[in-house]
This record gives C-alpha cells, sequence and structure tokens, in this order.
C-alpha cells in the first residue's frame, strides 16, 4: 500500500512540477482547458481573463475540428461555456482584452486576413480596420499582416504588422491614422542575422503600453536578430531596449510591478518593475540550442510536463495565477497555479 501511494505521489509530482522560486512558484496544470469533443484546438495564440474571470483562448482551428469556431470561453476552473469567431479560422492571432469604462472589449489581429477587429466578449462585431493605406506604405491591402496591439491610457492604437512590412502603425482614439515608424522587413532581407539600428523593428511580434514608470511608454518585442525589446515614447521616438532575459517576446502582460512575458523560444520569464528578469519558467532549451523546432508539429505524448514549447501568450489572473498558450499543432493552455 506504501508503495501505491508512493507512486501515485511521484506520478502526480511529474504530471503537475512545480516551477520558479522564491516568492515566485507555480504549479504547472497543463491542459487545463476542458474542451466538448467537436472542438480541436488549432495553435493556441492567444488568452486573455476577464474580470468575471472567464479565460478566452484564441486558436487557429485543428484541421480534425468538427467546430470552425476560432475563439472558446471557459470559467475559472477551465470548465467550457462556448465557442465562436469561425470567420476568424487560420487567422486568429493577436488577443487583446481592454476595459473601457465599465465594459471590456476584445481587440483581434488576424495576420492572414490582414485585419484588426473590435468585438465584445461575445463575438460582436464594433468595428473592422484593413491596412493603413493612408501610411504610403502599402501597395496592396494583402501586404498588412498584423500580430498583435497596444491601447495607450488616452484611446490610441499601436498596431504591430509582425507578419508584414514590420512597420508600427500609429492610430488615434477615432482610429484615424497618424504615423508610422520602426520597420522594415528590407531591412531584414538585406541580412537575416545583422540586429539593426534603434529605431528599426524587425519581426516586431509583441506589442504593449508600460504604465509603470512615470509616464506611458511603448515597449516592442523583436523577434530574429534582433531580439530585444524596444522602447519608445509614444510619438513613435526610440529611447533604449532590453536584451537580458529576452529571446523571441511573444507578448506581455503586468501585474503589481511585475512583467510577465511568454517567448517563443520555450520559456515564461518574470521581468521586475526595473525590467531585470527574475526567473524564467519552464525553460525547454535544448543543450544544443533548439526549441519549438523538433516538437511544435507532435502529439502531446512527446511533450515533457512542467517544460514549455513555444510560448505564445500568457496572462494573469486577479490571483496572480498565469495562463499560457502555445505554438503548437495541436495547441496547449497551461495553467501556472501559483503556489503561496
Amino acid at each position: 500500500m506504501q508503495r501505491r501511494t508512493l507512486l501515485a505521489s511521484l506520478t502526480s509530482a511529474l504530471a503537475t512540477p512545480i516551477l520558479g522560486q522564491a516568492e515566485h512558484r507555480y504549479e504547472t496544470i497543463h491542459d487545463w482547458t476542458q474542451l466538448p469533443s467537436n472542438i480541436k484546438y488549432g495553435n493556441t495564440h492567444g488568452v486573455v481573463v476577464t474580470a468575471d474571470r472567464r479565460v478566452i483562448v484564441a486558436h487557429t482551428v485543428h484541421k480534425e475540428s468538427q467546430s470552425p469556431d476560432a475563439i472558446c470561453v471557459f470559467d475559472d476552473q477551465g470548465k467550457f461555456i462556448k465557442s465562436w469567431g469561425a470567420d476568424l479560422r487560420s487567422g486568429a492571432h493577436g488577443l487583446v482584452l481592454h476595459r473601457e469604462g465599465n465594459t471590456e472589449y476584445l481587440y483581434h489581429c488576424d495576420n492572414v486576413r490582414g485585419f484588426i477587429r473590435k468585438t465584445t466578449l461575445d463575438g460582436e462585431v464594433v468595428w473592422v480596420m484593413h491596412a493603413p493605406i493612408a501610411s504610403g506604405l502599402y501597395n496592396k491591402a494583402s501586404e498588412f499582416k498584423p500580430s498583435t496591439l497596444a491601447i495607450a491610457p488616452n484611446g490610441h492604437i499601436y498596431v504591430a504588422d509582425g507578419y508584414g512590412k514590420f512597420y508600427i502603425h500609429h492610430f488615434d482614439e477615432k482610429l484615424r491614422w497618424v504615423r508610422s515608424f520602426g520597420g522594415s522587413r528590407e531591412l531584414m532581407d538585406k541580412n537575416k542575422d545583422i540586429e539593426t539600428a534603434p529605431g528599426t523593428t524587425i519581426w516586431p511580434h509583441a506589442i504593449a503600453i508600460d504604465t509603470r514608470g512615470k509616464e506611458p511608454l511603448l515597449m516592442v518585442g523583436e523577434r530574429g536578430a534582433n531580439s530585444r525589446v524596444q522602447y519608445f515614447t509614444l510619438d513613435g521616438k526610440p529611447l533604449h531596449s532590453i536584451k537580458d532575459g529576452v529571446r523571441w517576446p511573444s507578448t506581455f502582460d503586468f501585474q503589481n510591478g511585475l512583467m510577465l512575458m511568454p517567448d517563443l523560444k520555450a520559456v515564461v520569464t518574470l521581468f521586475d518593475r526595473n525590467n531585470k528578469p527574475l526567473v524564467q519558467l519552464g525553460d525547454g532549451r535544448e543543450p544544443n540550442g533548439k526549441t519549438y523546432e523538433n516538437l511544435r508539429t507532435l502529439n502531446r505524448e512527446a511533450f515533457t510536463p512542467g517544460k514549455f514549447i513555444a510560448p505564445h501568450a500568457a496572462s494573469f489572473d486577479a490571483d496572480g495565477n498565469i495562463y499560457v498558450v502555445e505554438w503548437v499543432e495541436v495547441g496547449r493552455l497551461t495553467k501556472l497555479r501559483k503556489v503561496s
């Protein structure tokens, strides 16, 4: 009986390993959501947590899924509530939650069809916006492939064209184009192995407004040779960059001075108020430097408990728990339950 109890305990520990250290320790609960049989995740690209504790996931929809819905909604126990967003199938990428007055809205970036849109939490479309032709940077709308966006305290919107021409586009609160800066893809095409100068952006996948300082600043997470988080003023002037603890940034979230950064190169990192890395969670990087290369297209049986493959988005909940979704073909949402 003791042997059986010990074995069960060891199995449980392997299935839900504890990550982190000191006050940043988390129990790992992979595949936390309970999907209905007619839905199969595709690449899980986005996750947000609403004020009433609903967890909303954006995914590309698996080819074997009976339901075409790209947005899934769960309660705080991981129980499925509903789904919607069939027209985002294959292109559901950036997912941003923003509170406006007493109401929360979702902002979606579709990098396949080339648009951003605002919806209610139930999927009712408020507006849709396509390529910023006014910028003079696009010959055709299909060149615009947004990865995600950020919303400043004054209501201005900053869109990262992370898969298109690599520019950051600034719109005012009435969706009027203000300016474009950063970019461009041409710089990377000249030599993909050279870091570009401050003020330019290469693969600007992550973007957020950092309000932890005296004034709000725009931060842009870049991939490729840049592998940095670059700071700008809200009018697009470059300031400084951080590289310590940064590989390929995916998104950002903030809570109590902490910055949460899921990194596509197999890790989730927490930074302090001064952007110093505090702890790296679930680092799945292999000794040879490889991360998701040999894993992201495999089934769950190939995934190691407690190790991330390709974190693509992450969000805090009110209790300090963290929800992580990954760029893997079968989709995965992991809850990191904060250990007190």
